[in-house]
C-alpha cells in the first residue's frame, strides 16, 4: 500500500526557515515526479513546487520562486521542501505528491496526482 508521509512543519516567525520532508514507503519512487501543494484556510489547494524523476528539473510557483527549494533522494524515496524567507502568507497546510506525469503542463496540476499525503501545517507568525 502506497504511502505518503509529510513530516517537518510546525510554528515559525516570518523570515524564518522549516524544510518539509515526505517519505514514500511502497511506492516506485523514482518513476514518480514529486510535488508539494499547498491549501491556506479558506482558499483552494494550490501548486508549490515539482521535481522530476532524477531531479534533473524542478518547478516553481511564482510566489515561493526564489525562496523555496525542492529536491528529492531515491535512494531514501524522499522528498524535501527547503522554506527559507518564510511570510505569513505561506502558511497553509502543505501535501507532498506524486504523478506519473513528466510534462511541465501536467506535472503541476492536482488533478494529475496519483497518491497524496495527509498534509503538515505550517504556520507563519508576523
Amino acid at each position: 500500500q502506497v504511502q505518503l508521509v509529510e513530516s517537518g512543519g510546525g510554528l515559525v516567525q516570518a523570515g524564518g526557515s522549516l524544510r518539509l520532508s515526505c517519505a514514500a514507503p511502497g511506492l516506485t519512487f523514482s518513476v514518480y515526479a514529486m510535488d508539494w501543494f499547498r491549501q491556506a484556510p479558506g482558499k483552494e489547494r494550490e501548486f508549490v513546487a515539482a521535481i522530476s524523476r532524477s531531479g534533473g528539473s524542478t518547478y516553481y510557483a511564482d510566489s515561493v520562486k526564489g525562496r523555496f527549494t525542492i529536491s528529492r533522494d531515491n535512494a531514501k524515496n524522499t522528498v524535501y521542501l527547503q522554506m527559507n524567507g518564510l511570510k505569513p502568507e505561506d502558511t497553509a497546510v502543505y501535501y507532498c505528491a506524486a504523478t506519473y506525469y513528466t510534462d511541465y503542463e501536467n506535472i503541476r496540476l492536482s488533478h494529475r496526482m496519483n497518491y497524496w499525503g495527509k498534509g503538515s501545517l505550517v504556520t507563519v507568525s508576523s
